[in-house]
């Protein structure tokens, strides 16, 4: 089985800006190129400059979340406590609760979610026989660069079987 740990986080929020997903949830290549589509022009158009000012940390994060029956994608923060939230971002709330941590690097932001994603839910997840996924928000989190990669992680809630 893939490496992974199992972490109790504190409740967190995060304040995103985002997309739905058109693409079927088994469809891996289609939801990746949505969501690289997505960054890019979030990157160039601003978006994702805003969000990073209003952060209390570096960390960004990619959340993925179901909402009214819409897969939705995200690029956020953890905002700082007096930041205004920008008007059409979104409240994400992370419950406070045990986690599934699966850690990696890639070259770019993109490769690590895939990798770190596919690892989490095409693994760890199906093979875990304690403990169980049972929806609500997850994310990837990216953490810095060293050494030409980006570092991060993936934390998906999870409950004890």
């Amino acid at each position: 089985m893939a490496e992974y740990t199992l972490e109790e986080k504190d409740s967190f929020t995060v304040i995103g800006l985002g997309t739905e997903l058109k693409s079927d949830y088994r469809d891996f290549a289609g939801l990746s190129k949505e969501k690289a589509d997505f960054w890019q022009a979030a990157s160039q158009d601003g978006r994702l400059d805003t969000l990073k000012g209003i952060a209390a940390n570096d960390y960004i994060f990619a959340v993925n979340e179901a909402v009214n029956n819409k897969m939705m994608h995200y690029a956020g923060v953890m905002a700082k406590e007096s930041a205004s939230v920008p008007e059409d971002a979104r409240v994400i709330e992370f419950p406070k609760g045990e986690y599934l941590v699966v850690k990696g690097e890639a070259k770019t932001a993109d490769e690590l979610n895939n990798k770190v994603s596919g690892v989490a839910f095409g693994q760890v997840l199906p093979e875990a026989t304690e403990f169980a996924y049972v929806g609500g928000p997850n994310t990837t989190v990216e953490m810095g660069k060293r050494n030409g990669f980006v570092f991060g992680e993936m934390w998906i809630p999870v409950v004890r079987k």
